[in-house]
């Protein structure tokens, strides 16, 4: 089992910044990438981010490129989203989750954390 625990949700302006983190118990090989999700009231989870923690290219959903930047701190077993620049619409929880596969769907997913709450005011 991998536990997961996000921190650094909150209340911002929109254009303003907030850095999220995910702390893993541990990586193993079925965990080796992780991804950050979010959900918004009345809708789907969908993807954000993720990255491997080998160092492989980074992948963003559309609408969060040039805005959200991923990065991961192996030696500390914490993965990072840097989200700038952000809008009301960002508004979700988010959550990181962990997973053999690098795709943008929740079911190439295994471990996820309890989610932290993102709320951007206009």
């Amino acid at each position: 089992q991998v536990q997961l625990v996000e921190s650094g949700g909150g209340l911002v302006q929109a254009g303003g910044s907030l850095r999220l983190s995910c702390v893993a118990s541990k990586r193993t090989f079925v965990s080796r990438v992780m991804g950050w999700f979010r959900q918004a009231p009345g809708k789907e989870r969908e993807f954000v981010a993720s990255i491997s923690w080998s160092g492989g290219s980074a992948d963003y959903a559309d609408s969060v490129k040039g805005r959200f930047t991923i990065s991961s701190d192996n030696a500390k077993n914490t993965v990072y989203l840097q989200m700038n620049s952000l809008k009301p619409e960002d508004t979700a929880v988010y959550y990181c989750a962990s997973g053999l596969l690098a795709r943008h769907t929740s079911d190439a997913f295994n471990y996820w954390g309890q989610g932290t709450q993102v709320t951007v005011s206009s």
